[in-house]
């Protein structure tokens, strides 16, 4: 069993009412007593426990991290301090975009929790995009969100000390940056437990990848410059499974693989997703 800090309880559906009743400016802001209150877990995050509260006078959603995957269960431990990044990163997304990313209502450290804005309607701009929804809105806010957070925690913006504080403050992320080191830089090019295609048609392709040394020369490259650039505070896992939206609003969430990195990574992640969403159209025509 994965041991925890002395104070912390995954919630439940059922215990996460008391708990947010202990917060005075949660409670306030759900309004009524707390069995008025309505609790709905929502089932698919990978990494965390995340959680729609509804109240007589208004809601929020709120996000915990387990001491595992989630998606995986305990034989996949990852550290709660995830929490702790996630809430630093959205805390200065949110003084550098503003309205880009949902408002924080309360963070608690011991229980590696986040309560935060409820975004409805929005949904994961992912499965809008397989429905085939336009999003006019999202060009402009995308560049904006990631010309700003970019910009200003980089050294075009900041001072030598401060820069280097925040290197500091996210060093420690080692074990969600160990993901993106794995799972991007490193698995699709050997064989490796985790990796999918669509089998037997891509069986080529994937063998082509494994067998093509320049190819992963030149990733090894890109890898040594994600694990050594300190450009700026990336958000780290920016790809149209972590952006909400509705053709008017568009918000950012779970940044908890941030840290501080080559300015291309984030951007070239949304690029990629793009792609990836052109590329698949076809298969999901008329579903």
């Amino acid at each position: 069993m994965i041991s925890t800090p002395e104070g912390y309880v995954a919630q439940t559906s059922t215990s996460l009412a008391a708990c947010l009743a202990k917060v005075p400016q949660l409670a306030e802001r759900l309004g009524g007593k707390p069995d008025a209150w309505r609790v709905e877990e929502v089932g698919d995050g990978n990494l965390n426990l995340v959680f729609k509260v509804y109240g007589p006078q208004g809601a929020m959603a709120v996000k915990q991290a387990l001491p595992y995957v989630r998606l995986v269960g305990e034989s996949w431990p990852l550290p709660l301090s995830r929490a702790h990044y996630e809430h630093m990163a959205l805390s200065e997304h949110e003084r550098l975009t503003g309205r880009l990313v949902p408002k924080i209502y309360h963070y608690d450290e011991t229980l590696a929790l986040i309560a935060m804005e409820l975004l409805e309607p929005h949904i994961i701009m992912r499965h809008g995009m397989i429905g085939g929804i336009e999003y006019p809105q999202f060009a402009a806010d995308i560049s904006t969100f990631m010309a700003r957070s970019l910009f200003f925690t980089s050294d075009l913006a900041l001072s030598a000390d401060r820069k280097k504080a925040m290197i500091g403050a996210f060093s420690g992320n080692t074990a969600l940056c160990k993901i993106t080191e794995d799972l991007i830089f490193t698995d699709p090019y050997r064989v490796a437990d985790l990796n999918r295609w669509t089998k037997p048609y891509l069986d080529p392709y994937a063998a082509r990848w494994r067998e093509d040394d320049d190819l992963k020369i030149a990733v090894s490259r890109l890898k040594l410059k994600f694990m050594s650039s300190a450009e700026a505070m990336l958000h780290g896992d920016l790809h149209t499974g972590s952006v909400m939206l509705t053709t008017e609003d568009t918000r950012v969430i779970d940044p908890e693989f941030a840290f501080m990195g080559p300015m291309g990574f984030d951007v070239g992640a949304v690029i990629a997703n793009f792609l990836i969403n052109y590329f698949s159209q076809d298969g999901h025509e008329g579903k």
